[in-house]
């Protein structure tokens, strides 16, 4: 368990084709290369022995460690506080925008601003998820490591002799170790690089200008947010984290950068998330709008509008798949690596993912609200993709009355989910409303007709009388979180009676203590062994909900203690466990952009309040 640093125990650092996980002692213990979704070439954090990692920490073990990132940027300062000296890592991935590349690069900048610290150096690659064999090439400026299909170069900055703390790599086993010791105001450190060639004796200036150009970058595209309400800093670091995990040749933001992280310690429940999800990147476009990220969002679209145009719908999954690959491919198929022992002993450990062709009704929904919220902030649908986008809208209009397997992607079989049904009424009137703004061809009687009969069955069949509330599916009594979402995308007025007995209902069987769960997986079997923590995205929906059903003070509440559970640097995985711990993959773009919304609708209250406040004595003097 030592072995096993908690997965709140790290930082995000990414070039925005991929990134990595550092931990608050130093190490580089989860990187994916040339892709996020390439295979690992450090996951130690899955595997001590098979995984592979880059550490660098000082050589005497007695020391505390901070961890914070340099203002406004992605750069990751990790600090080591000793008797003899105070030194620290600048950790960052130089950003690469354009076309896909397969050279990248890992900076880590060595700093000592008080005393002498000896640091030590452990470099161990493990490639192809810990399957593959690599040769290494040792020489007085760095390193090379070959594998069959990756080589990885260090290159080092400000190497002294040996006399003054430095000292050649050396091999230990099929890894490198290495010292060197800095004195106060002296800076060194090493550069990774992919498909980099042959090693070079860097200059420390070089690794200077590549942070300056790097946190540049980062203030840039933070300056150009227009949010300016309120908890700015734990909204533009949810922004960064954001852009962090969106795969910049394509525009596709992956729902997390890792695979394999467990819902609940030692169970099953660990799947691979390091894909593009059409509902979570369609929610993203909320998101990066309402902060003013046009641009971001727009992409987004056009890479939904290809994904549209491409699929045939043949396998009977529907017109679009419910996730992609970055480059929009769809081959997901699932794999267990039985050599990897699991975080923890959480296993078995998945690439891919199975539920790549489940019918999930839901998206359909989503992705409209998407494209009309786009068109709302002046980013209209070209013809092509109106095309087809009504090519989607008549096969939902012709297939929304079927079971699917839901928004939680349960492996428990076919369902008439609730959720999936009022998500196919937001896809039906999201398009009508479009084709009314635009006034595009659609066949609109049928549009209205199949939007109305959907609504009508939601209330007779999706509310249960005898619970007082609206349900998972039409045949259970289970309550499911998901349908937070019914009064936030207009399917259900947020005081209408029935939706307020709903929320009481959530209230009693699915909030602990301000934390939500998505259902409950003991009375709706979802084919899994084991139970889960509350899911982080399901507690930002109900501020929301919360605050919209006129419960402003409860929801602000709310939204500060979930605030408590996000780790030292403002990031969050996907579950909450029972004694507060982070669960799941790490960090998630769901929850990011979950925490990103409920505070665009928070602030948005707030402010309504505030000014009906000013009104009062006006409205009463009249």
């Amino acid at each position: 368990m030592d072995r096993y640093p908690n997965i709140s125990d790290h930082g995000l650092i990414g070039d925005l084709q991929t990134a990595a996980l550092v931990t608050t002692d130093g190490t580089v213990d989860f990187l994916c290369c040339p892709r996020f979704d390439s295979p690992s070439v450090f996951a130690s954090l899955l595997d001590a022995e098979r995984g592979g990692y880059f550490r660098i920490a000082p050589a005497n073990t007695d020391y505390v460690t901070k961890q914070l990132y340099l203002p406004e940027t992605a750069i990751l300062i990790t600090r080591f506080m000793t008797a003899d000296g105070v030194g620290e890592i600048q950790d960052f991935m130089p950003v690469v925008e354009g076309k896909p590349t397969d050279r990248h690069r890992l900076v880590r900048l060595l700093r000592v601003a008080r005393g002498t610290m000896q640091f030590e150096i452990d470099l161990v690659p493990r490639f192809d998820y810990g399957r593959g064999r690599h040769t290494i090439e040792i020489s007085e400026q760095g390193a090379v490591f070959r594998s069959e299909t990756m080589e990885l170069t260090l290159h080092t900055a400000g190497r002294r002799s040996e006399a003054e703390g430095g000292a050649k790599p050396e091999r230990v086993g099929d890894g490198l170790h290495a010292i060197f010791t800095l004195r106060e105001g002296q800076t060194g450190g090493v550069v990774l690089e992919s498909m980099g060639g042959k090693p070079r004796a860097l200059q420390v200036p070089e690794l200077h200008r590549l942070a300056e150009e790097t946190a540049a970058f980062w203030k840039s595209w933070l300056g150009r947010s227009t949010y300016a309400g309120r908890w700015r800093e734990i909204v533009a670091r949810s922004a960064m984290t954001l852009k962090l995990l969106t795969y910049q040749p394509t525009g596709a933001p992956v729902a997390a950068a890792t695979f394999g992280l467990p819902e609940q310690a030692g169970g099953e429940r660990n799947w691979d998330y390091r894909f593009t999800w059409v509902r979570d990147g369609s929610m993203s476009v909320h998101a990066l709008a309402g902060l003013g990220y046009l641009e971001e969002a727009g992409r987004f679209a056009l890479w939904m509008r290809d994904r549209a145009t491409e699929s045939k719908g043949a396998d009977g999954s529907g017109p679009i798949k419910i996730m992609y690959r970055v480059d929009g491919s769809s081959d997901l198929s699932e794999e267990t690596l039985g050599h990897l022992a699991g975080w923890r002993g959480s296993r078995p450990v998945r690439i891919g993912n199975g539920a790549a062709d489940q019918l999930q009704l839901d998206i359909y929904g989503e992705a409209l609200d998407a494209v009309l919220t786009g068109d709302d902030f002046g980013l209209p649908i070209a013809h092509s993709g109106w095309l087809a986008l009504t090519r989607i809208i008549d096969w939902v209009a012709a297939n929304w009355d079927q079971p699917d397997e839901g928004v939680w992607e349960t492996r428990g079989g076919r369902k008439d989910f609730t959720f999936g049904r009022v998500q196919c009424w937001v896809a039906l009137d999201r398009a009508i409303r479009l084709a009314e703004r635009h006034g595009r061809p659609a066949d609109l009687v049928k549009w209205t007709v199949e939007r109305d009969r959907i609504y009508n069955q939601v209330m007779d069949r999706g509310w249960n009388k005898k619970v007082k509330a609206f349900t998972q599916h039409y045949e259970t009594d289970v309550l499911d979180s998901s349908l937070l979402l019914m009064p936030l995308e207009g399917f259900v007025a947020p005081t209408d009676p029935i939706w307020l007995s709903t929320l009481d209902a959530m209230d009693r069987e699915l909030v602990s203590d301000s934390l939500v769960y998505r259902y409950n997986p003991a009375a709706s079997p979802d084919g899994l062994h084991g139970d889960e923590g509350t899911f982080s995205l399901c507690t930002f929906l109900y501020v929301d909900a919360l605050a919209r059903a006129g419960r402003l003070d409860e929801a602000v509440l709310t939204f500060e203690k979930m605030h408590t559970y996000g780790n030292h640097l403002g990031l969050f995985s996907e579950e909450i466990g029972s004694t507060g711990e982070q669960l799941g993959n790490f960090p998630q773009a769901f929850t990011h952009l979950s925490l990103i919304n409920a505070a665009l609708s928070l602030n948005h209250q707030l402010d309504r309040r505030a000014r009906l406040q000013e009104l009062k004595p006006l409205i009463a003097a009249l």
